[in-house]
């Protein structure tokens, strides 16, 4: 509230207009910064909007422009730390670029997700960055919005930020293998996530080539879920002595699990991960993992985002990066 006890929201443009004693179209283009105005005259719409203490209406001028400076970002889960740094790397982009970011949490729901671009349309945001799983080209074919898949390529139209999920996953095997490990267990993650599938299959391709035996269990790529599954599968078959976990929350768990069943890591079981979370480093012993370059991959989408936005071409539709292998403590 002013302190005359007015609503700064409730002040209209033609308030501002009348303050500074010029017209409408000057205040809109001193709020705009669009179209000359004398500088005496900027001056006294600057003190007519400070006096009143103007805030403009940007739910009506996105209205009016069909522009926001508003993006969409639409993740599956908010709590897994993995998300949360991509979503720092895309907002250290836009915000420099003016523009806020709009944080949507689907939980994998293709309802959620329908429902968050039908209203981003309504509200006139100007493009999203989405992982998304269940999301097809029928759902988004109508939209009239920029937009870059992130983490999980969906269509080849869709410009994507990606890894190549399953050379990195083989990558992490042949690690475990380097190190001496025969038995090695995969926690898969969720079967509907393109990602999990892939790094399942680099696991079974390379312990195949190899001719070792596959032993699997899924963990959902969640905490709890991942350290009751290997539990069970290590008591089920105690000659295991490495773990590829598909993703680093499964790897912690893992480690959780080797501890409530008193096995010393790496010694008795070598456990690698998958992603680079900060979370492998706070646990002891840290973990091992194929970390994704999450901070430069959220950059990558934010800046394709924005070039989409102002209608520029993008030189590389489908970014792929590569993953650097984290050797700590859990590997032998």
């Amino acid at each position: 509230m002013n302190e005359d006890g007015s609503d700064p929201y409730m002040v209209t443009i033609k308030d501002v207009a009348k303050e500074a004693q010029v017209s409408v179209a000057t205040v809109s283009r001193v709020l705009n910064n669009q179209g000359y105005v004398h500088e005496d005259t900027r001056e006294k719409v600057e003190g007519a909007i400070e006096r009143l203490q103007y805030r403009p209406n940007n739910v009506a001028r996105s209205l009016f422009k069909k522009k926001s400076r508003m993006i969409g970002f639409i993740v599956p889960d908010i709590t897994n730390p993995y998300f949360p740094q991509l979503v720092r790397a895309v907002e250290d982009v836009t915000n420099k670029a003016e523009y806020t970011t709009f944080l949507c949490n689907s939980d994998e729901d293709i309802k959620k997700e329908l429902m968050y671009m039908e209203k981003m349309q309504e509200n006139h945001i100007d493009g999203v960055i989405i992982v998304s799983n269940t999301l097809e080209l029928k759902h988004i074919e109508g939209l009239k919005i920029p937009m870059v898949a992130l983490d999980r390529f969906f269509h080849q139209s869709i410009p994507s930020v990606t890894i190549d999920n399953y050379n990195e996953a083989r990558k992490a095997v042949r690690h475990l293998l380097d190190r001496g490990c025969k038995r090695i267990a995969h926690i898969q993650g969720p079967e509907y996530i393109e990602n999990s599938r892939l790094r399942q299959k680099a696991y079974e391709d390379e312990m195949k080539e190899q001719r070792l035996p596959t032993i699997m269990c899924n963990g959902e790529y969640h905490l709890k879920d991942s350290e009751r599954a290997l539990m069970e599968l290590l008591q089920s078959y105690p000659t295991i002595d490495g773990v590829f976990a598909g993703n680093d929350v499964m790897a912690v768990g893992a480690l959780k699990a080797a501890s409530r069943l008193n096995l010393k890591v790496p010694d008795d079981l070598s456990i690698i991960g998958f992603d680079g979370i900060e979370w492998t480093e706070t646990v002891s012993p840290e973990i091992s993992t194929m970390a994704q370059p999450i901070y430069e991959m959220g950059k990558k989408a934010a800046t394709m985002l924005l070039e989409l936005i102002d209608g520029k071409k993008l030189d590389d539709v489908h970014v792929v990066f590569n993953t650097e292998l984290m050797e700590r403590e859990t590997t032998k």
